[in-house]
This record gives C-alpha cells, sequence and structure tokens, in this order.
C-alpha cells in the first residue's frame, strides 16, 4: 500500500503523471522546517480542476521546492453552486468566515458592502488565503472564488438570473430556513448574511421587494454574524446540498491525519 501523504498543498499548476511542480519559499519553508520533510517524501496535491494526485518531494534549494506528480488519488468532483453574500467583519472573524464557508462548501465568497458595514475594505489576498488553508484542512478538491468587494445595491443589480437569495433576516416577515430549503434541489442559490448589528431597514424593505430574494429566519435567538454564516449554511447543505447525496456515504475515504499551513 503507498505510504500516506504527510501534508496536502493547494497548486496551481497542471497535474499531471510525471509532472513536475514547484513551490514557492513559503511552502518550501513550511516542508522542510516546520515538518521536517525530505526528497523522497509523498505529499498530496489538488489544483481545483484535475482531482488530487501523489507526488514526492524532488528536492530543496534555496527558497524553492520541487515535486514530481506520480498517480491521482481521487478524481475531480463538482462543488454545490452555493455563494455566501456577506458583510465583511474585522479581522479575526471574517478569517473565521472564510475558513468555515470553505469548510461547508462554498463555491464564492462574495464581500458586499452594506449601509452598518464596520471595515470598509476587505483583503481579498487575505479572504483567499483563509480558503486555500481550509481546502487542503478538509480534504476538499476545490477552492472558493473570491470575488471583488462591492456594494450591496451594485451586487443585486447585477444578480444572475436563476439563482435564489435566501436573505438571513433578522426582523421582518420571513419563513422558517428549512421550510424555505427543503424543496430547493440543486438549483443555483446563494446566502445573504449582514453586518454584526444587522441590516439598516431600508436595505430590509428594498430586498424583500426583489423577485429571487427568499427572507428566512434562523431562528428565536440574535446570532452574531460569523454564527448566522456557520448556521445558514448548515442548514442549506442538509436539507439541499452535497450532504443530502443519495450515493451512499459521502465522507472522503479514511487517512492519517495531515499536516496543513496554519
Amino acid at each position: 500500500m503507498a505510504e500516506q501523504p504527510k501534508t496536502r498543498l493547494y497548486v496551481d499548476s497542471p497535474l499531471t503523471e510525471g509532472q513536475s511542480v514547484g513551490l514557492d519559499h513559503e511552502r518550501a519553508h513550511f516542508l522542510r522546517h516546520v515538518l521536517r520533510l525530505d526528497r523522497g517524501d509523498p505529499v498530496a496535491v489538488f489544483n481545483g480542476r484535475d482531482g488530487e494526485w501523489g507526488a514526492v518531494i524532488d528536492g530543496f534549494g534555496k527558497g524553492w521546492c520541487s515535486l514530481t506528480v506520480r498517480a491521482q488519488r481521487r478524481p475531480q468532483t463538482g462543488t454545490p453552486d452555493l455563494w455566501l453574500v456577506f458583510a465583511p467583519l474585522k479581522k479575526g472573524r471574517i478569517d473565521f468566515v472564510a475558513e468555515k464557508a470553505t469548510e461547508m462548501g462554498v463555491s464564492r465568497l462574495c464581500p458586499v458592502f452594506t449601509r452598518r458595514t464596520d471595515p470598509n475594505r476587505v483583503n481579498t489576498d487575505r479572504l483567499r488565503a483563509n480558503a486555500v488553508e481550509a481546502a487542503e484542512q478538509c480534504e476538499r478538491l476545490s477552492v472558493p472564488e473570491v470575488a471583488d468587494p462591492l456594494p450591496l445595491d451594485r451586487a443585486l443589480a447585477a444578480w444572475p438570473e436563476g439563482r435564489t437569495l435566501y436573505l438571513c433576516a433578522e426582523a421582518g416577515a420571513a419563513r422558517p430556513i428549512a421550510e424555505a430549503m427543503r424543496s430547493a434541489g440543486s438549483s443555483p442559490a446563494a446566502l445573504l448574511v449582514g453586518p454584526e448589528g444587522g441590516f439598516d431597514q431600508s436595505e430590509l424593505d428594498e430586498l424583500i421587494k426583489l423577485p429571487f430574494v427568499v427572507p428566512v429566519g434562523l431562528g428565536p435567538r440574535i446570532l452574531r454574524a460569523d454564527t448566522a454564516v456557520v448556521a445558514a449554511l448548515a442548514c442549506w447543505q442538509s436539507l439541499a446540498g452535497d450532504w443530502t447525496a443519495d450515493g451512499g456515504d459521502t465522507r472522503p475515504p479514511f487517512r492519517s491525519p495531515v499536516a496543513s499551513i496554519d
């Protein structure tokens, strides 16, 4: 039986048998000085297109590491067509949102500025780095796309036809989230979670007029924005997402624990 990989890495390179893959300084340092790996040690790599492959370390140099791709471990599979539209939070909490949304299978992260959004800018490079790290850890075969941040009204004006937007509404008329999502099936969807302090009433009034918006409630307690993200995603996955697959156990095959970049 092939030796289990020591870690799992996302790469941009094409992945085929015999392909050489170069790693940057950060990842070379991680493999050599954090994990104490050496030439010949096995790792797993994925790029979001070609599935997951086993590879071995060819060698290290000053600020670099090279790998050789060996055999495919898992073919590429699809990702639920689910977007997360969210008001940016302060540093630690937006990191949490990116990490958990990736683990929960979101295909696109869409930061939007609302009238009560506190941070006035988003570090999309950091957001993507957190998504990459989470994908490496959770054995996901893809990394969610990170959209450029937009004001909420501009995002709504350009909303794609056929994609339902579930508004996590803290006030006003709303259907219980399970009732609203139970019949959603696999149609394209998005969840909208507002800022700490909630949406401005004028925003809620505008949102509920839109034909693609479905207001949903998250229960009788006030949730923090990052908690609401996890709660809403768990509901969607359990009712309409890939947790409901009919093909038996959809969990990844058992592996020995692997390290990832912290």
